[in-house]
């Protein structure tokens, strides 16, 4: 029985780890992408006790191999957000950059959290936005109740662009920077906002923000919406005019393959690269948990902190970041997409552009 059992277990873990490498954009597929660090750990236990009981035969020799393959899979996927790996953003040191010569190099602290529409524990992110105090504020799923309850907390904010929801595709964002240019667009679908703002910091410098929120991976639907949203915001990064970061809720992992061809076609950074995967998502359930929630920057950014923020009802965690705007930076330079990249980008982005269709999970929160 025992036998079986691994068995069963290994071709799982095999199947799990190989299925993302088939080149569909469908939930049944992509959905594989978001467990890497759980099968992992699963393949890795399941291979010592291969290893430990069964008899040295051609099964057991099958299932190592199986298992190995597995382990090797996930391995490649995920150790560039460990320590192990180089970072991509480079750390900023104040000591390098005198502001004798340069002047005081501006520092912006943004918070970024997916409230979940229908968590009642508004109290708990009012405390997390008062010890964070950050300079920009967005949230996702905010329906009107969530605008009125956060008004406390919000009304030390010069500027709010608000967009509130009740299909769980709300926006709402508050800055204490200058805002030059705040737009609400619906880049793909008529029903899921996305945020397109200018800022400027006291010392003149200008740059740009977009904030998505693309629709979930379903297993019964394909991906085409999430994955054409993302690379729609790759292309605008890609002819940006001024330095730019991108954020959100992006229901996508940072070592698949859309994410990773988005920062090719967008030629920005990846700040947890290098540094650790900063899972965001479940924060309900600790083993079933991925990086959901995301920031990249161009490259006149340099990483000052990056910290998951406690538990606050949500089956998100709310993600603080601290970018420094430097002329002189140390980032290391992107890579550049390949004629693949661009061409998969336009057929996604123009497939659905002809669609008519309701975002994923309108009525989960209901």
């Amino acid at each position: 029985m025992v036998h079986y059992l691994l068995g069963a277990i290994t071709v799982l873990c095999f199947l799990a780890s190989v299925l993302p490498f088939i080149p569909i954009a469908h939930g049944a597929v992509r959905i594989f992408d978001f467990g890497r660090l759980q099968i992992l750990t699963i393949s890795f236990v399941t291979l010592a006790s291969v290893v430990a009981v069964l008899p040295r035969d051609q099964y057991c020799y099958s299932l190592v191999g199986m298992l190995s393959v597995s382990v090797l899979i996930e391995l490649f996927h995920i150790i560039p957000f460990t320590p192990f790996w180089w970072q991509q953003s480079a750390r900023f040191d104040p000591e390098k950059h005198d502001p004798q010569k340069q002047g005081r190099v501006p520092i912006f602290k943004m918070l970024v959290c997916n409230v979940k529409q229908s968590n009642k524990s508004h109290d708990k992110l009012i405390e997390i936005i008062e010890d964070c105090d950050p300079d920009i504020l967005i949230l996702m799923e905010t329906d009107q109740l969530w605008v009125d309850v956060m008004a406390g907390v919000t009304e030390r904010y010069d500027y709010k662009l608000s967009c509130p929801q009740d299909n769980s595709y709300g926006m709402f964002l508050a800055s204490r920077l200058d805002v030059l240019q705040g737009d609400i667009r619906f880049l793909l679908n008529d029903s899921i906002p996305s945020f397109h703002c200018r800022f400027r910091f006291e010392g003149g410098d200008e740059f740009d923000l977009i904030a998505i929120h693309p629709d979930p991976p379903v297993p019964h639907r394909d991906t085409i919406g999430r994955d054409a949203e993302i690379l729609l915001a790759g292309k605008k990064a890609r002819y940006r005019k001024r330095p730019l970061v991108v954020a959100g809720d992006l229901n996508d992992v940072a070592w698949s393959s859309t994410t990773r061809r988005f920062l090719r076609v967008s030629r920005l950074l990846d700040p947890r690269q290098g540094r650790g995967m900063f899972n965001s998502f479940d924060a309900r359930y600790p083993f079933l948990r991925w990086p959901l929630d995301h920031i990249f920057h161009s490259e006149e950014f340099e990483l000052v902190a990056i910290r998951r923020q406690p538990f606050m009802g949500s089956d998100h965690f709310p993600m603080y970041y601290e970018l420094a705007y430097v002329s002189d930076h140390n980032n290391e330079t992107p890579d550049s997409p390949s004629v693949m990249d661009l061409k998969e980008t336009r057929n996604l982005i123009h497939t659905e552009s002809k669609r008519e269709r309701r975002p994923v999970g309108e009525d989960w929160e209901k």
